[in-house]
Order: C-alpha cells, then sequence, then structure tokens
C-alpha cells in the first residue's frame, strides 16, 4: 500500500514540479528561496499524501502561498537583492529575460497576500474561485488584491 501511495506521490512531482517551481518563485523572487519553499511543501505533502492525494495541486498552491507568507512574517525586511547582471550573457533572450525582470521586481512591490493573488489568478490563469479557494478568502478579495493599478494606485 505504501509503494502504490509513494509511485503516485513520485508522478505528482515528476509531472508538476516545473509549475509548481514557477509558482515558488514567483511567490518569492529568489530561485533558491523557491527550491527551498517547494522542497518544503514537497516534503509536507509526502507526509499527508493520503490526505491531499485527491486534490493535489491546489493543496500545493495554498501550501506555497502560506509558507511564502509566513516566512515572509517571520523575516525581518531585509533589503532586495537584485536577480543578477546581464553584461556578460549572450542577448538571444534579452527581451525575455528583460520581462521576466520587470515581473519579477513588480511582484517585489506587492504585499505578499496580493502578490499570491496576482501570481495564482495571472501568472498561473486560475479562476477567481479557485485563487479564493487556495487564499482562503472570498471571491470579491481576490478581485480586489488581483485589480489593475496603476502606479499612483488608482484602479483602471
Amino acid at each position: 500500500m505504501r509503494d502504490a501511495h509513494g509511485a503516485e506521490f513520485d508522478d505528482f512531482v515528476r509531472t508538476r514540479s516545473v509549475a509548481l517551481l514557477r509558482v515558488a518563485y514567483l511567490l518569492t523572487g529568489d530561485r533558491h528561496a523557491a527550491e527551498d519553499l517547494l522542497q518544503e511543501v514537497l516534503e509536507q505533502m509526502y507526509v499527508r499524501w493520503r490526505r491531499v492525494r485527491t486534490f493535489p495541486e491546489a493543496y500545493a498552491r495554498r501550501a506555497l502561498v502560506n509558507r511564502s507568507i509566513n516566512r515572509w512574517r517571520r523575516r525581518a525586511r531585509r533589503p532586495e537583492q537584485a536577480l543578477g547582471d546581464n553584461d556578460g550573457v549572450a542577448r538571444d533572450h534579452a527581451d525575455d529575460i528583460a520581462l521576466r525582470q520587470a515581473v519579477v521586481a513588480a511582484l517585489r512591490t506587492l504585499p505578499p497576500r496580493q502578490r499570491a493573488a496576482v501570481v495564482l489568478r495571472y501568472l498561473e490563469d486560475l479562476s477567481v474561485a479557485d485563487v479564493a479557494g487556495a487564499l482562503r478568502c472570498s471571491e470579491g478579495t481576490v478581485k480586489s488584491l488581483a485589480g489593475h493599478r496603476t502606479t499612483t494606485g488608482t484602479a483602471t
């Protein structure tokens, strides 16, 4: 019985870990922190696999959001570090890199809960209802958190 559950978990990790790592990266803004965050969530899921195996991806997303918010709360706010300098890198994908850096920089300016709502709603393309379930809040709250804002803070 344990082997069957282990195989199911292994299949889940093989098929969904790249997408979950992307979510973790967008939540944290740091590759190493994202890997650590995902590893913690996968460990938690393995222990609870019998309970979470019916909806593992929804559980994983919720756990990533919760843990990223908790990490942010626990740590004193420290200065953000740049993701890296591209001066020595080939420019084949320069526009893609610049766009990614702009998105990550913009996400870093948001509070953790709002960042989670934006990542899940627009970058993971989840419905408002699914984001509300992941964040354990109302759909109206999701709409408010993920609403379009300009730099002056007024709705567009």
